[in-house]
């Protein structure tokens, strides 16, 4: 099993100052693993509300949890919503006998009854598959083929790895969305997923997608923010000031694990990633998973100018801007749009993230950095 420091430690310190808190993240991505690092999954304070038998253990809920101490895990919290006012309870007791751990997928009803019934008192904590961090830099080829999900990462060869993306795909569609209450066909759903692999690292425009399924444009936002919910997608919002140039104002389109993207684009093996049209689009978004994973920013965005200058990554940290350009070239030099957005954006750093091995800088405040080795590293300096 892979060691998941950074989300372990996390979680730690979410448990050691708040009541209540909330691991969130897709499923497959390994919440109930990292759990069990908390509490055996024999334990009776222990629920994982997909076994009956747990399911049975809250039919009164009040009675089971009321005279539990130490840590309490609720798994799949998400399928018992009426557990969120008796949580609320629980958690206001003086002197507190327990702290909850609950996990789920990230859903709409779980985040609007999470945040009504439990306002001051939880915190989240929300995770994707295993990170750059977590298998190391030396394999990050296969790791960015196959994305970060445990079983997909881990599979025996690459063939493996894509029937198990194919088949988590069909389940998600067919099982997972239709239990969260939402009723968008599984095939209608399918094609909106698959078409929006092709948007992959551009700018958003509805009318196109909105066109091609029949439907309005309202309705493909509503898809596009269902699967941002559940960490499918991540739609990265542009940073506009109050500039005298036109600004890009519509969030590009990113999908957060990419062996789910490479698996809807067709991809297999590695020669088909590296001569695939989406190669470049493809990377930039792996290494914005990583850095926004590693650097925990305050806020992070991109930038466009309707006249061409653009940076790819916008990290706001402790007061301080980080601007982040990513290039999948041998020897990136500095281009004209870096200096505009060193001006334009009061830059107090810019990096460029590359695929090679040397480090070096390329003007004041612009330095040219490996993605191998340093990402993470890197990602920190960022935070200071």
């Amino acid at each position: 099993m892979i060691q998941r420091p950074s989300a372990i430690e996390a979680i730690r310190t979410a448990l050691d100052r708040s009541r209540v808190v909330a691991l969130l993240g897709p499923r497959q991505c390994g919440k109930t693993t990292l759990a069990r690092q908390f509490m055996p999954p024999d334990s009776p304070k222990y629920f994982d509300l997909e076994d009956p038998l747990s399911l049975a253990r809250l039919d009164e809920a009040m009675t089971a949890l009321r005279g539990l101490t130490g840590l309490v895990v609720i798994d799949e919290v998400q399928r018992r919503p009426e557990l969120f006012p008796i949580l609320r309870v629980l958690a206001d007791r003086e002197p507190l006998p327990a702290r909850f751990l609950i996990l789920g997928s990230a859903t709409p009803a779980l985040l609007r009854q999470s945040s009504e019934s439990l306002a001051g008192r939880l915190e989240t904590v929300c995770i994707g598959g295993l990170t750059i961090g977590d298998v190391g830099p030396a394999i990050h080829e296969q790791h960015w083929l196959r994305g970060g999900f445990p079983l997909s990462f881990l599979a025996a060869s690459d063939t493996d790895s894509m029937a198990w993306r194919k088949n988590f795909i069909q389940t998600f569609l067919e099982r997972d969305i239709p239990q969260l209450g939402i009723g968008i066909s599984a095939p209608m759903l399918f094609r909106f997923w698959t078409m929006l692999a092709h948007y992959h690292g551009q700018v958003w425009n509805a009318a196109e997608p909105a066109r091609s399924l029949g439907v309005n444009e309202s309705t493909v936002r509503r898809y596009l923010d269902l699967l941002e919910a559940v960490f499918m997608v991540r739609q990265l919002r542009p940073w506009h000031e109050n500039l005298k140039k036109r600004q890009v104002k519509s969030p590009k389109i990113y999908f957060r694990d990419s062996g789910l993207l490479h698996q809807l684009l067709g991809i297999r093996v590695p020669g088909d990633l590296l001569s695939h049209p989406k190669c470049g689009a493809s990377w930039e978004g792996y290494v914005i998973e990583a850095l926004l994973t590693c650097a925990q920013p305050d806020g992070a965005y991109f930038w466009a100018t309707h006249a061409g200058a653009e940076i790819d990554l916008l990290l706001f940290k402790d007061g301080r801007r980080t601007g982040i350009e990513i290039k999948r070239t041998d020897a990136p030099r500095l281009t004209h749009s870096m200096r505009t957005a060193l001006t334009d954006l009061r830059l107090d750093r810019l990096l460029v993230v590359y695929p090679g091995e040397r480090r070096y800088s390329l003007a004041e405040n612009v330095e040219v950095i490996p993605l191998k080795g340093s990402l993470c590293c890197e990602s920190n300096n960022c935070q200071r």
